[in-house]
C-alpha cells in the first residue's frame, strides 16, 4: 500500500527522533515517486534559498520540464515539511526493486519502464545547516544504492520463493489428508499443519 516506515536512523543526540515513524504512502505523493524513479539522487543545499525563476523562450510550443534537473526548486510543502524537521539540507536516495519478482530485467512494464521497477524505500540524509555534496560523492552514492538494491531485490526473491514452497508444502500436507483413508479424511482426522 506504500506506506512508510522509518527502519534505521543514525542522529545526533540533540535532535528528534524518528525510528519507528510510520507514515501514510500519501506523504510522498506520486508525482514525487515518479521523481524518484527519474532521479536516484536528489540534493537539497539550502531549502530556504530563494528559487531562480527560469525564462522559457516564448518560440518554445511546450512548458520547458526541470523534472530531471538536480537544481529545481522545491514545493513549498516540502520546504515546510524540512522546516518542521528543523532541516536545512538534504540528500535522499532512491531504492528500488523488481515491480514483482517473475519479472527479470528485459521485460517492460506498461509505462515503458524497464525491468518494471518501483520505489521499495529512500535514504535520507538531514542537515541543520546549508551542506553542498559534490558530484562524484554523490555519484557514488547512486553506485552504492544500485548495488543495496541488487542484493535487496534477490532477498526479496528468495522470501517469494520461501513463501511459495511454504504454500506447496501445505497443498501437498491437504491433499493427502484428503486421499487417506476417504475423501472425508480432512474431517474425520486430525489436521495439524
Amino acid at each position: 500500500d506504500d506506506h512508510g516506515e522509518v527502519i534505521a536512523e543514525i542522529r545526533r543526540v540533540d535532535l528528534e527522533p524518528y525510528l519507528g515513524l510510520h507514515y501514510p504512502a500519501t506523504d510522498i505523493p506520486q508525482a514525487s515517486r515518479f521523481l524518484f524513479m527519474k532521479n536516484k539522487v536528489r540534493m537539497i543545499c539550502d531549502c530556504r534559498a530563494d528559487p531562480v525563476k527560469v525564462i522559457q523562450d516564448k518560440r518554445l510550443a511546450q512548458p520547458l520540464s526541470l523534472s530531471g534537473s538536480a537544481l529545481r526548486a522545491l514545493h513549498g510543502c516540502h520546504v515546510q515539511y524540512m522546516a518542521n524537521m528543523g532541516s536545512i539540507a538534504s540528500l535522499v536516495m532512491a531504492m528500488t526493486i523488481n515491480e514483482n519478482e517473475n519479472e527479470n530485467d528485459e521485460e517492460t512494464s506498461g509505462s515503458g519502464q524497464k525491468g518494471g521497477r518501483r520505489l521499495w524505500g529512500i535514504l535520507v540524509c538531514h542537515h541543520t545547516s546549508p551542506r553542498f555534496v559534490p558530484f562524484p560523492l554523490r555519484y557514488a552514492c547512486e553506485f552504492l544504492m544500485q548495488v543495496f538494491g541488487i542484493q535487496l531485490n534477490k532477498e526479496v526473491e528468495l522470501a517469494a520463493q520461501l513463501r511459495e514452497k511454504h504454500m506447496l508444502r501445505t497443498q501437498t500436507v491437504l491433499c493427502d489428508m484428503l486421499l487417506r483413508d476417504a475423501p472425508v479424511g480432512i474431517v474425520t482426522q486430525t489436521p495439524n499443519i
